[in-house]
């Protein structure tokens, strides 16, 4: 696996620390080197406390052994000072700040590594259902999932995005069925446009269950045409690949709106694994995994137990015959391990599904389809509250629309940016609301904890005060003013001898840990950490730019804080461009 290509300062002390550690006592080698940021120093470690506990030494004399061994030869520290009881202090060199800054400058990677060559990552997000409008549930997965897709693809990984739609099942037996016999009833996008294509398949559905369950005699053709579908009747088939093929349409409009990178070649429906549940089934029986219960086939749980102290169980295959997504749900990792060759596998689902993802890693880890040599992770997020602090929903109490949210959204940025450019010609105003607004819904999801439940609130989110993506917008598009300023110059000569200001050296250090935080995310798959990061970043600039003047400077100290802007410029760029935001360069 690739390093980075430009080793962060702070993992640099790490190192070198480490080095102290085993010089002055070789028995620890391998230690915590204990080494973070410090308001009184630029890093401080903490390892002497810890370690001589360890080995019955004061800790003041292990730090100063160590403080002799850092001291030695290393053109990166400046000082190093024990303080406390074993605390180091250590001091970088100007220049070694400043070298940092020009060789991250000189690569397009802005110095990032790809430490996760060499892995093969499926990420399931979004998944939509066939025939039903994307509501507000598909926002969180969808959003998280195309952040993780974003930053594991950079880092290096072959990243399978698998967008695993809901596109099988006999609600399509009943559905088709209605639409032949209400051939009047228009669904097409190229009759009533593509937005309203997947609205239009929903009220037939709802409609045709209405009249499913008061018309007995429709009852029967429906379960007729469901038979039909199973058994692939060549008209029945055609015309459910017609309504997913409209559907599909419907959702590559909301996914180009949100700017994420699902395309139909991303599209894998339950459908696509019917074939694969009877060897599935097989397998889990002949394996022992699964036993035959009442005329069902089902997986009992060796570790989850239900309220009556009873295995909890996944169900396979059921009585009458039939699948569900317990089933699907097992297909699918065992085709995603065996034939897609996954190294790590990513669900990106609601909370609610935790013990269901639970009891399908246990079955598929018993059935040897989950390897030590395979990584899982069920991705869980909570919920987006209404106003109201409950899960939200309509004034009337239905599910809110996905496209109404983010028109919502767009709605309230337009009003706040035609406030601040009363002159902006309309068309540019739409442009610069639709990016605020959609990068203000991203960004209100990605900068929560995802395990956590946030309000949508429209008017806080657009915001270009707080922690908000338009707040980072207006940074990054305040800094590219900047060099306009400055006259646009593709490179500048950095100076390492200049003395950097305290804003200005904290803004280097915080620019300096990018590629920390995105190793951070590959461990902990929490991209509110790198929404959090930029929000420090946006900060940190202000304080520089408010007590470091760039362009009045003199040389060589306005070319180095032109360097500062241009590298602060890029990597709020490049990070919310990871995030799936937009970063316009004026605002």
């Amino acid at each position: 696996m690739s390093a980075a290509t430009v080793v962060p300062l702070l993992a640099h002390v790490a190192s070198l620390v480490s080095e102290a550690i085993v010089r002055a006592r070789p028995q620890l080698a391998g230690a915590d080197p204990v080494v973070r940021r410090s308001d009184r120093a630029d890093f401080q470690s903490n390892a002497a406390l810890s370690l001589a506990k360890q080995i019955g030494e004061p800790p003041n004399q292990l730090a100063s052994e160590l403080t002799s061994e850092l001291s030695i030869g290393d053109a990166v520290i400046a000082q190093v000072q024990a303080s406390g009881p074993g605390f180091l202090n250590i001091t970088l060199t100007d220049a070694s700040i400043w070298a940092q800054l020009a060789a991250r400058l000189a690569d397009a990677r802005l110095g990032i590594g790809e430490p996760a060559a060499g892995q093969r990552i499926v990420i399931d997000y979004s998944a939509p259902n066939v025939a039903k409008e994307m509501h507000v549930g598909h926002l969180r997965t969808t959003i998280i999932g195309d952040s993780l897709a974003r930053v594991f693809t950079l880092l290096g990984a072959d990243v399978v995005r698998a967008n695993h739609l809901g596109d099988w099942g006999t609600q399509f037996g009943m559905l088709i069925q209605f639409i032949d016999e209400h051939p009047d009833q228009p669904w097409h996008a190229d009759d009533i446009g593509t937005d309203a294509t997947v609205s239009a398949l929903d009220g037939l559905y709802k409609a045709a269950r209405a009249q499913f369950d008061a018309d007995p005699e429709f009852a029967d053709r429906a379960r007729t045409r469901v038979v039909a579908l199973q058994s692939g009747d060549t008209t029945t088939v055609d015309r459910w690949r017609e309504i997913v093929a409209e559907s599909e349409k419907a959702f590559g409009s909301i996914y180009d709106r949100l700017g994420v990178l699902l395309t139909p070649d991303d599209y894998v429906g339950e459908s696509f694994y019917n074939s694969m549940l009877t060897d599935t089934t097989t397998e889990l029986l002949d394996k022992g995994v699964a036993v035959h219960s009442d005329g069902a086939v089902v997986v009992e749980s060796e570790h989850v137990t239900g309220p009556d102290d009873s295995p909890a169980v996944l169900m396979v295959r059921k009585r009458d015959g039939g699948y569900g997504y317990d089933s699907t749900d097992l297909a699918t990792i065992r085709y995603r391990t065996a034939n897609l060759h996954a190294d790590r596998l990513l669900y990106v689902t609601d909370s609610r599904q935790t013990l269901h993802f639970q009891l399908i890693f246990e079955a598929a880890r018993r059935a040897g389809w989950l390897t030590d040599a395979v990584d899982v992770d069920h991705v869980a997020y909570g919920t987006i509250l209404g106003p109201d602090g409950k899960p939200f929903k309509t004034r009337a109490g239905g599910t809110v629309r996905l496209m109404d949210l983010l028109d919502d959204a767009v709605a309230a940025a337009r009003a706040i940016v035609a406030e601040k450019n009363p002159d902006l010609p309309a068309a540019e105003l739409d442009a610069i609301a639709e990016q605020a607004g959609i990068g203000a819904v991203k960004y209100a999801d990605l900068s929560t904890s995802r395990v956590k439940d946030y309000m949508f609130d429209p008017s806080r989110m657009t915001a270009f005060n707080g922690n908000t993506g338009v707040y980072l917008q207006y940074a990054h598009a305040r800094i590219r003013s900047i060099l306009r300023k400055a006259g646009e110059p593709d490179t500048v000569a950095v100076d390492t001898a200049v003395t950097p200001e305290p804003a200005e050296r904290a803004l280097l250090f915080t620019l300096d840990e990018y590629d920390l935080v995105l190793a951070e995310i590959a461990q902990t798959l929490e991209p509110h950490r790198l929404a959090n990061y930029l929000y420090d970043l946006a900060r940190a600039f202000t304080t520089f730019y408010d007590t470091c003047p760039v362009l009045a400077a003199r040389e060589p100290v306005r070319s180095n804080r032109i360097a500062v802007c241009q590298l602060a410029a890029r990597t709020l760029a490049h990070g919310l461009g990871l995030l799936g935001i937009a970063a316009p360069v004026r605002l």
